[in-house]
């Protein structure tokens, strides 16, 4: 499953399975027309109506914020934390994304982390977000996270967040653009008690 799971810079992230799926696709260089859609929030690097309308068809299905959606068309369905969406076959859990002692990314928002089960597998994609104790709930196959810091966790949180999860890899993103480096992730790897995958966006 790790090599149907494309970097593309970031935080914007292709799975190549049954379906296409883009979740927060940003600056992307070689757009590929999508089945379903997932945007964790309505900041500028994670939400770009201009590359969703690259990617869409009449029946891709995008799944977003309350926030997001008013400015997309086509099968757009609103999630909040907590709900479960069907989507030609794929399941989707919405589960919080949030900073704890900053401002960034508040929980009152409602902002979005998603967990994916493509080929059997439970994908985590965390969004931008702090280790929050929700984390202690998630079971993941695959987690997907950020390391840059600033906005998000830096390389040493999010590692304890995947050794807490304990899924069978991580794959670490949210740097190497606005915030972050190469060094983050390879920080992180070093922390993490689980295979990690540095990938090439």
């Amino acid at each position: 499953m790790l090599e149907n799971i494309f970097w593309l810079g970031h935080s914007s992230i292709r799975i190549d399975g049954e379906k296409i799926i883009y979740i927060d696709p940003w600056k992307l260089k070689d757009p590929q027309k999508a089945d379903l859609v997932l945007i964790s929030h309505s900041h500028y690097d994670h939400f770009s109506p201009g590359d969703v309308e690259k990617i869409r068809k009449d029946d891709t299905v995008i799944i977003t914020t309350q926030d997001c959606a008013a400015e997309l068309t086509g099968d757009v369905r609103v999630a909040e934390p907590g709900d479960v969406i069907r989507a030609g076959g794929i399941e989707v859990e919405a589960v919080r994304s949030y900073n704890i002692g900053k401002a960034f990314h508040p929980k009152k928002n409602n902002w979005l982390g998603f967990v994916v089960t493509v080929m059997g597998k439970r994908i985590y994609y965390c969004g931008d977000t702090d280790l929050i104790p929700e984390m202690e709930d998630i079971h993941a196959d695959i987690v997907i996270i950020p390391v840059g810091g600033t906005y998000t966790m830096n390389a040493e949180e999010a590692a304890r967040a995947v050794n807490m999860i304990k899924p069978g890899a991580a794959i670490p993103i949210h740097y190497g653009d606005i915030v972050g480096s190469k060094e983050d992730a390879e920080k992180f790897e070093n922390l993490c008690e689980v295979p990690v995958h540095i990938k090439r966006a």
